[in-house]
């Protein structure tokens, strides 16, 4: 259910790391609690991020919850598609949906962050 080649934070991050590069957007999961996602705000290219800084906000019909960035950087890209097509998210969270790429500064921060495994297993305890 979840790409093995991803990582995952406990607050229901991703990041698909590739060289130098994360794309990072929300989890499955995360876009379940939330519903129907109606807005999605996203910070501007060249805003440089740290470890788990909120890097925007998604809105649904239920809730407004922040994203927080799963890793340090700079943001090279975000998905101007979400700003007409928020649905994106609940559609395909971890493809088209996907909310910004960084330049990583710091690739060792992946060791904080899980697995699709070890996110499944987290997941498990949130969902009893």
């Amino acid at each position: 259910m979840y790409p093995d080649d991803f990582y995952y934070s406990k607050d229901h991050e991703w990041a698909q790391v590739k060289d130098d590069t994360a794309t990072v957007g929300i989890t499955d999961f995360a876009q379940k609690q939330l519903g129907d996602v109606v807005y999605v705000e996203l910070p501007k290219v060249g805003t440089t991020l740290e470890f788990h800084q909120s890097l925007g906000v998604v809105e649904s019909v239920k809730a407004v919850s922040d994203i927080y960035s799963p890793l340090s950087g700079e943001v090279i890209a975000v998905n101007e598609e979400l700003n007409g097509s928020p649905e994106l998210i609940n559609e395909d969270s971890h493809g088209k949906g996907w909310i910004i790429r960084l330049k990583i500064k710091d690739k060792s921060e992946t060791e904080k962050l899980m697995s699709a495994a070890e996110y499944e297993k987290f997941l498990e305890g949130i969902e009893d």
